[in-house]
């Protein structure tokens, strides 16, 4: 075969190959095309509905626990400690021994003031005697007197120097950490350990100015600490300060609350929210049916129409939030439908079926 011939034959093999791949990727293209040209199927979601509550006025506010007695006991006269009688942590009562300072030295003064005080005594009892009959004038008794006097005064002074090498707890409370050893010596004021009434505890927090009318001793509140992100402590207004520093125009305001089990401590911080005594009425949603945005906050609402389900982004105003639920101020009505949860998935207008929480689809 020549030459001529060969080559027509490889061009037409070559255009049927060619022809084969640009059929199929034509078939390729019109088949994703009537893909994409479907309606996607319906997302799954989850719906609740906006009720009507009545919720107290109030306000919140940042604040710190505090012990309504707490202090570092310290000693008043410098001394060797002779004796501990406590553990770290103790829970003690008012008037428990902490700790014995040597009291020797102490000890014999007293003995010594204690024989002053006896001849000075007897000293005046004989005098006493002697007024009567004239046998000593009436300055000797005086004076006899006075010593008699001055003397048990000073038995007194060394008893109470001597009762001061024994500090005792103030009042009831829970210890801390001991900061002195055995054998120490500590000067006037050393602090000893750190003790503190825990039930009831306060908390100190601070509002604004324009706030005052807002609230009244006897107002309940509630305290959320870290340590215990899902409890809520209860509590009520005990004082309002009686002046605004002029500083921060600012208020300060403590509330006592019960601590039974002494969970809450002096020093944590805490989260405070105010309640008044009256009511107002508010529409609420759960707080994960709110997608909260720069530009501002939504929710998405479900519109019912010839299409079936759909859902329509809808704007809100916000308030408060209490117990998971949001204050919705503006943009939805009670008994309005909304998604619950897994906003980011959708998009206005997109079509939805509504489905139980745990069939519900995840973003």
């Amino acid at each position: 075969m020549s030459r001529a011939p060969r080559l027509l034959i490889g061009i037409m093999l070559l255009a049927v190959v060619l022809g084969g791949l640009f059929g199929l990727r034509y078939l390729q293209l019109q088949s994703q095309k009537a893909q994409m040209s479907q309606a996607p199927p319906p997302a799954k979601v989850e719906v609740v509905t906006a009720t009507q509550q009545r919720w107290r006025s109030a306000l919140t506010a940042i604040g710190g626990l505090r012990a309504v007695n707490g202090v570092r006991v310290a000693n008043e006269i410098a001394g060797v400690v002779d004796a501990i009688e406590f553990e770290s942590g103790q829970r003690v009562e008012a008037g428990d021994v902490l700790i014995h300072l040597d009291d020797e030295t102490d000890r014999a003064a007293l003995e010594t003031r204690q024989a002053e005080a006896q001849l000075a005594r007897q000293q005046f009892e004989r005098f006493s005697d002697l007024i009567g009959q004239d046998a000593v004038s009436r300055a000797q008794f005086d004076e006899a007197q006075a010593n008699a006097q001055a003397a048990q005064a000073r038995v007194h002074e060394q008893e109470a120097l001597l009762a001061k090498k024994t500090i005792r707890a103030p009042f009831a409370g829970v210890l801390g950490l001991r900061q002195v050893d055995l054998g120490q010596f500590i000067p006037v004021g050393t602090p000893i350990v750190e003790i503190n009434m825990l039930d009831p505890i306060q908390v100190d927090f601070t509002l604004g100015e324009r706030d005052l009318p807002r609230i009244a001793v006897g107002d309940p509140v509630q305290v959320r600490v870290a340590a215990y992100p899902d409890d809520v402590f209860e509590g009520t207004i005990l004082a309002i300060e009686s002046s605004v520093r002029p500083a921060t125009r600012t208020i300060e305001v403590r509330a006592r609350m019960a601590n039974p089990d002494g969970r809450l401590r002096p020093g944590m911080f805490a989260n405070v929210t105010a309640f008044r005594r009256e009511q107002r009425d508010v529409v609420t949603v759960p707080r994960t049916a709110i997608s909260y945005n720069t530009y501002g906050d939504f929710v998405f609402a479900l519109r019912e129409g010839e299409n079936g389900t759909t859902v329509e982004r809808v704007q809100v105003t916000t308030g408060a939030v209490r117990d998971g639920q949001v204050d919705v101020r503006e943009g939805v009505e009670a008994g309005q439908r909304v998604v619950a949860a897994g906003l980011l998935r959708l998009r206005d207008g997109q079509s939805v079926e509504v489905v139980e929480g745990d069939a519900a689809e995840t973003p």
